[in-house]
């Protein structure tokens, strides 16, 4: 039986929900649905076959942004740039980064020319010292890690970029003998005038991380994200090594997952997010990689409002 006062109980319920949902709206910025990008390890499987062509259907979807992720189509920097601007698309970042040695400013000058703004060198962050069977990492060997990323970054600083980092599950298992990651480490010892940190949201969500804590007790330090979406994550437990993590998650376009985009986005300014792309690993094992991705934009654009 429904009585007054479990009426306006329940009304004030409804009325406490739908004014979170504004506020989490109010603090989403309207023209990120304007350059919502694509890390094109997602549709890997066509790149190889028709760069040129998957980058089209890519940019047909409404992508505006986009990571390289394997190569540059063999092209030269001004003949990529010169692909990127027939689709009007832009590449900000990359994982397709610079080799160390001496010719690592001519790298940047190209990757300047591309509209790079944030690369890596190839080798990526350290993962952690705990799992089973990897190679056991210590911190001061991350803190030498880190620092040669500082130094990598002050080279950068020359063509207006930054480097970057980026994450999977292992950078969140503790290091041999202590409860640090080598995440903290990372941030801790990197300068974020030259380091960006490229959160990987969904594999972050699979280690274990809640992102707006993360957000919280580090705040600016994330322009970049990697937006992934996970089934399986609230099946997870404490006990569970981060490799255990990562193998027991099943990627799905993003909005089928579990992770919360809405609240993550809404804090985006607290983040310091500057750019974000979307990325589905396992995309091509859903029969078409293009759908998939397409699937994922639909999505987001809905989270974006």
């Amino acid at each position: 039986m429904t009585t007054r006062r479990s009426f306006l109980a329940a009304s004030g319920a409804g009325l406490l929900l739908a004014n979170q949902a504004r506020n989490l709206m109010a603090q989403i910025n309207p023209s990120w649905k304007n350059q919502i990008g694509l890390e094109l390890f997602t549709v890997r499987d066509l790149l190889g076959k028709d760069y040129e062509g998957t980058l089209a259907k890519v940019a047909e979807i409404g992508y505006k942004e986009v990571e390289p992720a394997t190569n540059y189509a063999n092209m030269e920097p001004k003949q990529f740039r010169a692909m990127l601007d027939k689709f009007g698309i832009s590449a900000p970042t990359t994982h397709v980064g610079a080799t160390d040695g001496p010719d690592l400013e001519k790298q940047l000058e190209g990757f300047q020319i591309m509209g790079i703004k944030y690369t890596e060198i190839r080798g990526g962050a350290p993962g952690g010292g705990g799992g089973r069977g990897g190679n056991a990492q210590t911190e001061e060997s991350v803190k030498r890690t880190a620092q040669q990323i500082n130094k990598h970054g002050e080279v950068a600083k020359k063509f207006g970029m930054k480097m970057l980092i980026h994450n999977h599950t292992q950078e969140f298992q503790p290091l041999e003998g202590g409860t640090l990651r080598p995440y903290d480490v990372l941030l801790a010892e990197t300068d974020p005038a030259l380091v960006a940190m490229q959160l990987d949201i969904g594999w972050a969500s699979v280690a274990g991380q809640n992102i707006l804590e993360m957000f919280q007790k580090h705040p600016g330090r994330f322009e970049l994200w990697h937006v992934k979406d996970a089934r399986g994550i609230k099946m997870m437990t404490p006990q569970m090594m981060q490799q255990e993590r990562q193998r027991s998650a099943m990627l799905v376009p993003v909005g089928q997952g579990e992770v919360n985009y809405k609240a993550i986005f809404a804090a985006a300014a607290q983040a310091g997010m500057k750019h974000f792309c979307i990325e589905q690993d396992n995309a091509a094992d859903w029969g078409d990689a293009i759908a998939a991705a397409r699937v994922s934009y639909q999505n987001l654009l809905k989270v974006l409002g």
